[in-house]
């Protein structure tokens, strides 16, 4: 049930895209909405326009205490952390936290779909979403809703939701931090390291992943990756029906997805369904073929068809910026994987190609372990190409260059432009150049899409002759 806002006072924490999305909504629902924000006006300026004609308040370039007085409400923004000295004391004075995923959760009409995970998360969203389309084209559901962490704030359509519509969200730990309201069906596809800049300890960061089980009910389900021992070591938590995937045979007793003689088939109920030959997930890499399993695994969960499942496999080419084909130039392919803001990540793209690669990579780290990526590196990848602040500590995880053994060369850039640049004069026909950075892109982007977008441009601008 959506609780009373109609004249309550709360403060909103973080003026970006759930910041904004949160302000109108709870304006709309009669709140008197003060936005706090530690950047100052000048850098909110394309925010601050965007909510003009909304009754909003602003107490920007910091967080004074006092702006606790008197408040019914403390609302986050996703990129927030919650261990702000600020949110300490909203603590300690006993006052209401949430975000924008706690308070549609609240008031959706809607039956939700959660999916959170280390990796995977944006194309497994996708994937169920188309699936859930071809079911609205069915006549099984009205509408299909796809947002959350992906880009669409869907407290921004709350709204237009009825409860025969089936929305598919994708959850990150910042937003599952605060969350109190469990998904109809909730799935966690895998729990690597990753954010220990922000949650400090695996632990943490596993606790916050889990809180998307901790709250349903026994008419709920979960759906768990099984090659991920973090997540299979949740299974305990699921309040209602459990569901497992795997892109491989089956090992456990129960319904779930899995592969079989070339196909993926769905169980539940004890009764298995073939969805669709593996040969139609068009996506590169393993980790991609795992999520269209994971896709299906929810999509029965949800009590999707057979039909709606493969019809969302189908013709699916994957989602910018990972593993995007950019296009061929100097006879090399060239991809964008700049989602890859973990090492892990990246590890799993490399390990989508056979063909000789010159990998790029680089960004801000995220205090997390280079050594298995490393590894990986030394065995398969021709050439490395380091580029942004966390060129240096990279370099020394890669460890002495043997002459003759792999990567043959590393050099080093001061921007990803050069590093392109760098890359086109190493590249050789029937190569791959990857841009599958391993960190994020705050120390040069606002965010991975700008990184990527940047890294498309260049490539489509260049000559055969180079950069």
């Amino acid at each position: 049930m959506a609780r009373n806002l109609a004249g309550r006072k709360v403060v909103v924490l973080g003026l970006a895209r759930q910041g904004t999305a949160l302000v109108r909504y709870l304006a709309r629902q009669g709140a008197h909405v003060t936005v706090s924000d530690m950047k100052p006006a000048g850098a909110l300026k394309k925010e601050i326009d965007e909510l003009v004609g909304i009754a909003v308040d602003y107490q920007l370039g910091g967080h004074p205490i006092d702006l606790l007085e008197g408040i019914d409400l403390l609302c986050l923004s996703g990129g927030v952390p919650t261990d702000l000295p600020f949110v300490d004391e909203a603590r300690r004075r006993h006052l209401p936290l949430a975000n924008d995923t706690q308070l549609f959760l609240e008031s959706t009409p809607a039956v939700v779909i959660g999916i959170t995970g280390s990796s995977g998360k944006t194309t497994t969203t996708t994937l169920v979403g188309r699936m859930a389309v071809r079911a609205a084209e069915a006549g099984l559901i009205r509408k299909a809703w796809v947002g959350g962490n992906i880009g669409n704030p869907l407290i921004s359509e709350l709204d237009d939701m009825r409860k025969d519509d089936l929305a598919v969200v994708e959850l990150s730990s910042f937003q599952l931090e605060l969350v109190c309201r469990g998904p109809r069906v909730a799935a966690i596809l895998n729990i690597t390291p990753n954010h220990l800049d922000r949650h400090h300890t695996m632990e943490a960061y596993r606790e916050a992943k889990a809180r998307i089980l901790d709250f349903q009910s026994a008419e709920d389900a979960a759906v768990l990756g099984w090659d991920s021992d973090e997540t299979r070591s949740l299974g305990g938590r699921a309040r209602g029906a459990l569901l497992f995937f795997r892109a491989g045979p089956k090992a456990w007793e129960g319904d779930g997805a899995y592969l079989e003689d070339g196909w993926i088939v769905i169980e539940r109920g004890g009764k298995r369904e073939p969805v669709a030959p593996r040969e139609t997930v068009l996506l590169r890499g393993e980790h991609n073929l795992a999520n269209a399993v994971a896709a299906c695994a929810i999509g029965a969960a949800a009590g999707l068809p057979a039909a709606a499942l493969a019809g969302g496999i189908a013709g699916f080419r994957g989602v910018a910026h990972r593993l995007e084909f950019v296009g061929r130039r100097l006879g090399a392919d060239w991809y964008n994987d700049s989602i890859a803001t973990a090492p892990e990540r990246a590890i799993a793209a490399i390990r989508s190609f056979d063909e000789p690669i010159v990998l790029l990579a680089g960004g801000r780290d995220k205090k997390l372990p280079w050594a298995a990526w490393a590894e990986l590196v030394r065995r398969r990848v021709d050439h490395v190409v380091l580029f942004g602040e966390a060129a240096g500590l990279i370099r020394r995880a890669l460890g002495e260059i043997r002459a003759g053994e792999r990567p043959y060369t590393v050099t080093s850039a001061a921007t990803l432009e050069e590093a392109v640049r760098q890359a086109a004069g190493i590249v050789r026909p029937g190569n791959v150049v990857l841009l599958s950075p391993g960190g994020t892109s705050f120390d040069a982007f606002k965010d991975f899409e700008e990184r990527g977008d940047t890294f498309r441009d260049l490539v489509n601008a260049m000559k055969d002759g180079g950069a």
